[in-house]
């Protein structure tokens, strides 16, 4: 049995061995569905184990930014209160969208429901450029 590389850990194989079971928290945050309805786009953000406080969407030069941070601590002492196991993960994740120059902050929805992040972006035009094609002629 060979060990597997793609959204697993080395020791799941093993049944956890020698450390105990992987904890897969972090392989599923942040993972977001795009849908295009009707005049807006909107966006599911899976947030497992996030709370709402740790979230934040940022509009800036025509990009969405959402980010959140996460800790996680899992600490066990057998009856003596000597350690058996203690691992701990803290981090902040971030994911970026184009969403153009043209959509204002204030034209953004989101709400935050059991660890689902839902924003609804409207579609805009980008402006034109103007029809003056100032290229150089290449040779």
């Amino acid at each position: 049995m060979l060990p597997s590389i793609f959204g697993r850990g080395l020791f799941d194989d093993f049944g956890g061995f020698p450390f105990g079971e992987f904890n897969h928290h972090t392989t599923n945050l942040m993972k977001t569905d795009v849908k295009e309805k009707g005049s807006n786009y909107e966006l599911t953000v899976d947030m497992p184990g996030i709370e709402k406080e740790n979230v934040k969407a940022e509009l800036k030069d025509g990009y969405l930014t959402i980010s959140a941070t996460s800790g996680y601590s899992n600490d066990d002492t057998d009856k003596d209160g000597r350690y058996i196991r203690r691992e701990r993960h803290y981090g902040s994740y971030s994911r970026s969208f184009y969403v153009g120059d043209a959509v204002t902050q204030d034209e953004i929805k989101a709400s935050f429901k059991n660890g689902t992040l839902k924003l609804t972006v409207p579609k805009k035009e980008e402006k034109q450029l103007s029809d003056n094609n100032n290229y150089i002629w290449i040779d």
